[in-house]
């Protein structure tokens, strides 16, 4: 079997996905131990360094745009995350293999990021998977557009998700937001991209060198993005976490 012109083994494993589950276990055992509390695991100073927050960014701390993406607030938080990146983290890294799978992953997390810092940041404490999660689920849909794959169902899930992220507390629709656009432009520049390329120049190699170009020039961008407001956020002092 093929997808996307790619061989696929009939004991072929998601390891990225399972590896990112387990990372992101381990990151929340790291918190509650930190934190001396399940429920209660961001109540540490070594917790809150690593997540995105106005004093994180006041002091330079740039590795949040990243570390937040591991944390979360409390074992639901983590639970609901994990399982949603157990269902659509298997389909997208099989359709896509695994370097590409971990280049949209790692994208996504950097859109949700990004989005927080310049456009929600202020009085804040963000933390969690959700917006590589759903760069994971606007890959889905590109995927299922190219293929032309009835996407009813999955839009319904995205509206329910969007809903929940305007009407329950606690949630960054941004991240949310910013996560989903990184996905869904990576995996348009890895499918759709390489068709304006002549036909007779449409090697394999052209095809994902296309495709690599595109994740690598929106990735590119975040960096800077990211790395622009972390130079230049307002304030000259220094915050203390307490």
């Amino acid at each position: 079997m093929t997808v996307l012109g790619t061989p696929v083994r009939r004991d072929w494993q998601p390891v990225l996905t399972y590896s990112l589950i387990a990372v992101n276990v381990i990151a929340f055992a790291f918190s509650a131990k930190a934190s001396g509390s399940i429920e209660n695991n961001m109540a540490s100073l070594e917790v809150a360094r690593l997540a995105l927050s106005e004093p994180a960014t006041l002091n330079g701390w740039w590795w949040t745009a990243v570390t937040s993406g591991f944390l979360h607030f409390g074992p639901i938080h983590l639970l609901v995350n994990m399982f949603t990146l157990y269902v659509f983290g298997r389909n997208i890294e099989q359709a896509l293999g695994r370097a590409r799978f971990a280049v949209l992953y790692g994208v996504s997390l950097l859109g949700g990021s990004a989005a927080v810092l310049w456009f929600g940041l202020e009085n804040t404490i963000t933390v969690g998977a959700s917006g590589a999660i759903f760069g994971l689920i606007a890959a889905q849909l590109v995927l299922y557009l190219r293929m032309k794959i009835d996407p009813t169902s999955l839009l319904v899930i995205i509206g329910v998700n969007v809903v929940a992220s305007f009407t329950l507390s606690g949630i960054s629709w941004l991240g949310h937001l910013g996560g989903f656009v990184a996905g869904a432009l990576v995996t348009a520049g890895i499918v759709y991209a390489p068709e304006l390329l002549p036909r007779d120049k449409r090697t394999r190699q052209q095809v994902e060198a296309v495709g690599w170009a595109c994740a690598g020039v929106i990735a590119a961008v975040l960096v800077a993005a990211i790395a622009v407001r972390f130079g230049t956020f307002p304030g000259t002092r220094v915050y203390q976490l307490r």
